[in-house]
């Protein structure tokens, strides 16, 4: 962990960025006394529900939510050219 001060991080910015870039964590002090800590972004992890997190959960599925969608096409075609 390296310390500075307010004058000294607006000075060297960007050496300190690059430091905490290589996981070096920096101190920023005001007349010694730290106030802030420069370190790497690191971006939190995405949470994935595990398989059957649903399960006893209060939704519902409709009786024909897998039934062909035939007909919902069939206003894309040619009342002559329709498969039929």
């Amino acid at each position: 962990m390296h310390t500075v001060n307010i004058h000294e991080a607006k000075t060297h910015f960007s050496r300190l960025v690059e430091a905490a870039e290589r996981g070096e964590e920096v101190v920023i002090a005001r007349a010694g006394h730290p106030v802030a800590m420069l370190s790497a972004y690191r971006p939190t992890p995405r949470k994935i529900a595990p398989p059957g997190s649903m399960q006893g959960r209060d939704w519902q599925m409709g009786e024909d939510f897998d039934a062909p969608l035939d007909a919902l096409f069939d206003c894309l075609h040619d009342s002559q050219d329709a498969p039929r």
